[in-house]
């Protein structure tokens, strides 16, 4: 992008930089957008360049004169279509940054949502555009990779502008000294944005080292009944993804290794990005319309299965409870994780007003001095917290999409977002991994039973 645009925040970085959770809103900062005509050259554009070719090689044969011109023109018309796609890609960011300045309200009358909430949608819709057709461990395409590297340079940009200030003494050159607010960057983006950003670059470097797998994929739609039957079994959930297939003998061990190492780095990357967003979701302020909506008692809460279970003696486990509980579904854990979360806040309300906590994570059963909500509000947490390490997947909590929906700092809203989009894709690309083994170990299976029947056929006796 040229250095004229003119926009505030946005800069010209180079363009080669890369939830388990579902998508809270897809906005429309990343839509292709119409397509814009491209200029090309006119005729008369070409004519005159002909004529003016001949004219000053007039001594020259007529031959030697068109292969002259030739290279001449297709100069032109190259240079003629890079600024042509340069004007068009400036019309495509006018129009998205639009977009994020009027909240995605088009009709300019201020109705649309805050900066922080059409930031938060943008970075979650060009996840969504990036890799929402991203179904196999295969490198990204050339413009899908520009398209994120370019507009997530212009989403991140805006946190080098998010300040805070400090007291410091300037010396002035006279030797006299003053009193001033210096500015530096807040302590939360130092903070999560490298790490974060260290983390985009090893997801796609695990897909960048899939160029030349010994596996394959085969559209399920395409193959007939029989080769369906032998193929991978997938859960029914995932029906429209596409098959992985691996040689009838399975796959080689340095290939095997190397996916299960890929695999564990991301695994690793999925628990660290999951940390992140739970920090910056813990440090979001909770809506007023959730308070509102909070149940009167927590007992009601959690409901009368669950209470006995949080509310007996000395000896808890949340691992117990769940075992308990016997949570078969994604939509059964995230029920029970909406209502243990919303029956923490109850028991956090009504101790706050015997008690006086500063942090709640370091509220414990042995420094709860004995109240009772204290106690509960510990373990509803704990709770939460085995929750989400049993089912990683999980999705959002009412109380995340309200705190998402409400919030209106834009760093927080930059940070949670990343964080949750480098969540879904690590979830992603070890599922497809899990996938890819689960096809060489069925194979294997099968390659061993082949040969130890054609071996017990050698052996047996002919009759």
């Amino acid at each position: 992008m040229s250095d004229g645009s003119g926009f505030q925040g946005f800069h010209s970085h180079s363009y080669d930089r890369d939830y388990a959770r579902p998508l809270f809103r897809v906005a429309s900062f990343s839509d292709s957008g119409d397509e814009q005509e491209n200029h090309v050259s006119s005729p008369q554009v070409r004519s005159h360049s002909t004529s003016r070719t001949a004219s000053s090689k007039a001594v020259a044969p007529s031959r030697l004169s068109l292969s002259v011109s030739r290279p001449s023109m297709k100069k032109m018309q190259q240079v003629i279509d890079e600024k042509s796609m340069e004007e068009e890609e400036m019309e495509l960011m006018k129009e998205k940054y639009a977009k994020l300045l009027l909240g995605e309200d088009m009709s300019g009358s201020g109705k649309g949502v805050c900066t922080a909430v059409a930031i938060s949608n943008s970075i979650t819709n060009l996840y969504a555009t990036v890799f929402g057709t991203c179904h196999r461990l295969e490198p990204l395409s050339p413009e899908k990779r520009s398209m994120w590297n370019r507009e997530m340079d212009c989403l991140l940009s805006i946190c080098e502008y998010i300040v805070e200030f400090s007291p410091t003494v300037q010396t002035m050159p006279d030797g006299s000294t003053h009193d001033v607010m210096a500015t530096s960057p807040r302590s939360d983006i130092p903070m999560n944005l490298p790490a974060l950003e260290k983390l985009e670059t090893m997801l796609l470097g695990i897909l960048d080292s899939f160029h030349k797998p010994e596996f394959w994929y085969a559209d399920q739609r395409n193959q007939s009944f029989n080769e369906s039957k032998k193929s991978f079994q997938r859960s029914e959930d995932k029906w429209w993804l596409p098959e992985p297939c691996v040689p009838d003998s399975g796959l080689s061990d340095r290939m095997h290794r190397e996916l299960q190492q890929k695999r564990d780095q991301a695994s690793q990357i999925h628990k660290m990005a999951m940390e992140i967003n739970s920090s910056i979701l813990s440090e979001m302020q909770v809506p007023l319309s959730y308070l509102e909506t909070l149940p009167k008692s927590g007992r009601a809460g959690v409901g009368d299965a669950i209470y006995p279970y949080m509310s007996s003696g000395d000896q808890f486990s949340p691992e117990h409870l769940l075992n308990f509980l016997n949570l078969s579904s994604e939509h059964e854990s995230l029920e029970i994780a909406d209502r243990v979360e919303a029956a923490m806040y109850v028991w956090r309300r009504k101790a706050s007003t015997t008690h006086v906590v500063s942090k709640w994570e370091n509220v414990t059963e042995l420094n709860a001095d004995g109240d009772k909500n204290l106690i509960l509000a510990s373990r509803a947490r704990s709770v939460l917290l085995c929750l989400k390490q049993r089912f990683p997947g999980l999705s959002q909590t009412t109380l995340d999409t309200s705190k998402i929906q409400y919030n209106k700092d834009i760093g927080q809203a930059i940070l949670e977002s990343y964080s949750r989009v480098l969540e879904s894709l690590a979830h992603n690309i070890a599922s497809w991994i899990d996938d890819i083994l689960i096809t060489d170990e069925n194979a294997r299976k099968g390659h061993k039973t082949r040969m130890q029947k054609q071996v017990f056929s050698q052996i047996s006796p002919q009759r």
